[in-house]
């Protein structure tokens, strides 16, 4: 177990769980946004890396690529108009989106660097953030360039600021792609990275006193 992560992730999840986000801010797009964020993009990868996980070998190697599909259809989901409604009308409502983005979240960070020494394993946590972070690039910029809103038809408050409904969700969009897109691209390339570099080390020619 590593504490700091751990203890910074769980931090995290508090202050957006009992923040003024998912509160006073609720009705804001842009709210639910940056919560949403918060627990898959920062929160979920710093619990994951804290907890002792023990999947290592025993895990099956597509398994990342699983998860990704499930937080797509997470993601996705969650995001269509009547979804929203629902996360922004009631708190059982709001538990269910929030637990959701947790779950999915954790499922996907836990599995894709659980085992990141094995190449298979490394390999397909490296495709399953990669394409997580192609699907929410997409759905950032549908929701930042959509000509009408989608939620909403009024004015809200986010952070101080009052927001029309057009504004609330291209600034949304713009945090999608801001935080998410780019978190999951960076935790791709790293895997990426651990793969070459591994490559490297074994396809360096030994030397003659290793023989010896």
């Amino acid at each position: 177990m590593k504490p700091i992560p751990l203890a910074i992730g769980t931090a995290v999840l508090a202050m957006v769980w009992f923040g003024p986000l998912l509160d006073q801010w609720r009705g804001a797009f842009t709210a639910g946004m940056v919560a949403h964020m918060a627990v898959v993009a920062i929160a979920s990868p710093l619990i994951a890396i804290g907890l002792p996980w023990r999947f290592g070998e025993r895990m099956p190697a597509a398994l990342p690529v699983l998860a990704s599909l499930f937080e797509l259809v997470a993601v996705w989901g969650w995001h269509a108009p009547a979804m929203r409604e629902i996360a922004e009308a009631s708190v059982p409502g709001t538990i269910a989106e929030q637990a959701t983005f947790l779950f999915a979240g954790m499922f996907l960070w836990s599995t894709s660097f659980a085992a990141p020494e094995s190449r298979p394993h490394a390999a397909t946590g490296a495709v399953a953030l990669l394409l997580t972070s192609i699907h929410m690039t997409l759905l950032g910029a549908l929701l930042a360039l959509s000509p009408r809103p989608l939620y909403g038809i009024g004015e809200v408050t986010c952070f101080g600021v009052a927001l029309d409904a057009g504004q609330d969700q291209q600034l949304g969009g713009v945090i999608m792609l801001a935080v998410g897109a780019m978190v999951y691209l960076l935790g791709g390339i790293s895997l990426v990275a651990r793969l070459l570099y591994a490559r490297q080390l074994n396809t360096k020619p030994q030397r003659a006193d290793q023989f010896s």
